[in-house]
């Protein structure tokens, strides 16, 4: 069974850090493009970055001004973000995500719809 498995997520005052893990299951990350997506309750799932399945591409939303990066381990078959200089807009649930196509050609690689696998999420509170 394909699983993906977030972890991490917990309070953190502004300005900190956070690394949050994915863990997959079932299947190999390195034959699948992978992403981290956020949500709060009000808005839509929203795109944060990714890397293709040869680890050879990785996307940004714009908006994040370099504060998080994604990466991954193969030998664990593990995915990270690690976010630097939180604000209390990164308030919210984040989610790692799989998807059967190895690549990240064209747009799509920022919406949704496009990912196959998701994990349950991990609640990240950036509070003082």
């Amino acid at each position: 069974q394909l699983q993906l498995v977030e972890s991490g997520g917990g309070l953190v005052q502004p300005g900190g850090s956070l690394r949050l893990s994915c863990a997959a299951s079932g299947f190999t990350l390195d034959h699948h493009a992978t992403a981290w997506f956020r949500q709060v309750p009000w808005k839509e799932r929203e795109f944060l970055a990714a890397m293709s399945g040869s680890g050879g591409t990785t996307k940004y939303a714009d908006f994040l001004k370099g504060r998080f990066t994604i990466s991954r381990d193969n030998a664990k078959n593990m995915v990270y973000l690690q976010m630097n200089n939180l604000g209390h807009e990164d308030t919210a649930v984040y989610y790692c995500a799989a998807r059967d196509s190895t690549t990240l050609y064209g747009l799509g690689y920022a919406e949704p719809n496009n990912y196959d696998y998701w994990g349950q999420g991990t609640e990240v509170t950036v509070s003082s």
